[in-house]
């Protein structure tokens, strides 16, 4: 799996850098058919202090999917985001074999 981070208006640490990829990375356990994850974190201007914000989209076969989410933290709102798609990637994954299972069993 690719794995494109953006950082626009800031410029990511190193560590930050390793963080997203080690966390991104291990949906790739889950499905093989990940071809990417973009990666796109922001700083918005806001009056709580929750003004991290991740967005993480997987491009699949035939299905993109997304998460974001708006964190105290990069790292907090990263994990959430690699959390949602985790759920996500595991419910495409059933419906995909469900789709398998259904053609075989109208073709047998």
């Amino acid at each position: 799996m690719n794995i494109k981070t953006q950082t626009p208006g800031f410029i990511a640490t190193d560590e930050l850098l390793n963080y997203i990829n080690d966390h991104v990375s291990k949906l790739s356990i889950v499905s093989d058919r990940i071809i990417e994850a973009q990666v796109c974190l922001k700083v918005e201007k806001s009056d709580t202090r929750e003004n991290k914000f991740c967005e993480v989209k997987l491009v699949i076969p035939g299905n993109d999917l997304f998460a974001s989410a708006h964190k105290q933290s990069f790292e907090e709102a990263v994990t959430t985001s690699v959390n949602a798609l985790r759920q996500q990637v595991v419910k495409w994954k059933e419906s995909q074999n469900a789709k398998t299972q259904r053609g075989v069993t109208i073709k047998g």
